[in-house]
């Protein structure tokens, strides 16, 4: 059980396709337990096997602070069928990144994410096939513009791939925005910035300007037009489908922590 968490716990700073891949090469642990479920306590929702509380690697009991969330993060450890798969559990593995590593690392974490602010994918425009552009402006500028305005400034624009620094006021707001939410939500916040390469849409995420799905499209619109150009292929599409549920998971998060 120990060693488990504490592989799932190393995981969750890893690139999500390396991970992917590690976690199918893997021997995974048999499911050594009857049932799963979410038990409230005085300090949250603990996930209990067998009526034994699932700990973090750091030892400590892992807590929910929703049932939404105890009841989801349950639901991942019943799921599991013959043997636990831990590519199949986001879930915890956010809420374990959460208590143990971001708690007491909470300015660096939310430090990098202030970072992707500041060179944010949705910066960066094409400068050609103008259908490409057209969908960019349509897409991202809507998202971009909001994000200027609820942080007091205007993201600079950049076609092509160099580096243009946005105005440092602009970071210091966005730091300050996101400096007060828990240790779960950061989390989350951190996984979908991570996954999209925007911080800008996991902010519009956490603030509710758009929803699950419009981030996801928005964060995808030029992988989609490749597709459409070039067609997809099977490996490609199975990671794609990996990174979405772990996207869902953070966004279940930011909805509910």
């Amino acid at each position: 059980m120990r060693d488990y968490l504490e592989a799932l716990h190393e995981d969750a700073a890893k690139d999500p396709e390396q991970r992917a891949r590690e976690l199918s090469r893997r021997e995974l642990p048999k499911r050594f337990y009857k049932s799963a479920e979410h038990v409230e306590t005085e300090d949250g929702f603990a996930i209990h096997l067998d009526s034994r509380p699932v700990k973090t690697p750091a030892k400590s009991t892992l807590l929910l602070p929703t049932e939404v969330l105890g009841a989801a993060v349950a639901s991942e450890w019943e799921a599991q069928e013959k043997e636990i798969n831990p590519a199949r559990m986001p879930l915890t593995r956010i809420a374990n990144s959460a208590q143990d590593a971001v708690a007491k690392r909470f300015g660096e974490v939310a430090d990098d994410i202030t970072g992707f602010a500041g060179n944010d994918a949705l910066c960066y425009r094409a400068d050609d096939p103008e259908s490409l552009c057209d969908t960019q402006r349509r897409v991202w500028d809507p998202v971009v513009e909001w994000a200027g305005d609820q942080l007091g400034g205007r993201f600079v624009l950049i076609e092509g791939i160099m580096h243009t620094p946005q105005d440092p006021a602009l970071l210091t707001a966005f730091r300050t925005r996101i400096g007060d939410d828990s240790p779960l939500r950061l989390a989350g916040l951190h996984t979908v910035t991570t996954l999209t390469g925007s911080a800008l849409l996991a902010l519009a995420l956490r603030e509710g300007f758009l929803d699950a799905d419009n981030v996801w499209t928005a964060a995808h619109v030029e992988e989609d037009f490749n597709i459409q150009r070039w067609g997809e292929d099977a490996e490609a599409k199975q990671i794609r489908a990996y990174k979405r549920s772990e996207f869902d998971a953070a966004a279940l998060v930011l909805a509910n922590a």
